[in-house]
């Protein structure tokens, strides 16, 4: 699979990366341990060399999942890079608990829950907006790393303003944020200020929340326990978490107004993963699944050609005329 500069951490990391926020259970309906450890599997065995957890995915389960299977005879830490996060196990989640106590136990546990000495990325978990407005706790990252706790750190964030913010700090790497075809904001300005000043772009949610795979419709029905059912309204999260916000039904007409334009070697997936591949800014992209054939599917997607200059102006012309209105603006 074709690599990419993580910005300048030094790591080259898989175009198409895993995300393992399903697997650890509790936001997307029941996952067990086993089929759990499968996924991460199934994506090594496959050529994935970056995957991306937090310590509140399943309350550490995530994690775990994952320094399980790196600790198996077959796989090499030493060749893949596992980025996680921290902040949202803090209860309430605001700025004021983002103390350098803080993150030091959160990231000493994500260290146990991982198996290693040192974490290879921590991200601050789509903190509040004021944490960005307060460089202490950027010096408390700067330390942690000067202490080997932490290789690198960068940030995930909800809101393109926030993403802009993060990066005048000097130490911070990368940045997760959620852009796919319904979300199209962070590849204007944003990206141009990531590639000018080398940041790592990790993009999530890059097939809003399975509307992108065409794998949805109007008869779906989500377990009680998955967020595309308890978060519609971002009554749990931020809304943006959830089919990228974009309000469920026009989400279907809009799915509906792109399939005439998936190539005809792809699937609507492969698609959506190669129009955010398309853009240059981007180091890394995180689909989740639970599924063996659809993992596959998805690290077949960085072999394929680019879409279109026609391709991309009709994404464009659908995302005008069925989400912008929604969605733009807010994040």
């Amino acid at each position: 699979m074709q690599t990419s500069a993580l910005g300048q951490t030094g790591y080259e990391v898989t175009e198409v990366g895993l995300g393992t926020w399903n697997i650890g259970g509790g936001a997307w309906g029941d996952v067990a341990d086993e089929a759990g450890r499968e996924v991460v599997r199934t994506a090594l065995d496959a050529g994935v060399t970056f995957l991306d957890t937090a310590d509140v995915y399943g309350d550490g389960t995530s994690e775990q999942h994952i320094g399980t299977v790196l600790d198996e005879p077959e796989y090499d830490r030493e060749d893949v890079v596992v980025a996680t996060k921290a902040g949202r196990r803090l209860d309430p989640h605001t700025a004021e608990g983002y103390t350098a106590e803080n993150l030091e136990r959160f990231v000493d546990r994500s260290r146990e829950n991982l198996g290693t000495e040192t974490l290879d990325l921590l991200q601050l978990h789509c903190p509040p907006n004021e944490v960005y407005y307060q460089p202490a706790v950027f010096e408390a990252l700067a330390d942690l790393k000067a202490r080997g706790k932490i290789a690198q750190y960068g940030v995930s964030v909800e809101k393109v303003e926030q993403a802009l913010k993060a990066i005048e700090y000097p130490g911070v790497e990368t940045v997760q944020i959620i852009c796919n075809m319904f979300r199209q904001r962070p590849a204007e300005l944003f990206f141009e200020e990531a590639n000018r000043r080398d940041v790592g772009v990790i993009v999530r949610v890059p097939l809003a929340s399975g509307l992108l795979t065409g794998a949805i419709d109007r008869e779906t029905v989500f377990p009680a326990n998955d967020h595309r059912n308890f978060n519609r309204e971002g009554d749990a999260f931020d809304r943006g978490e959830t089919f990228a916000g974009l309000p469920f039904e026009a989400g279907l007409d809009a799915v509906e107004a792109l399939e005439p334009y998936v190539p005809e070697h792809m699937t609507m997936a492969q698609m959506a993963l190669r129009w955010i591949l398309d853009h240059d800014a981007v180091s890394t992209v995180i689909p989740g699944s639970t599924s063996p054939d659809h993992i596959r599917d998805n690290v077949d997607a960085a072999e394929m050609d680019p879409l279109s200059h026609e391709t991309h102006g009709a994404v464009r012309d659908v995302y005008e005329a069925f989400v912008a209105d929604d969605v733009h603006h807010r994040w």
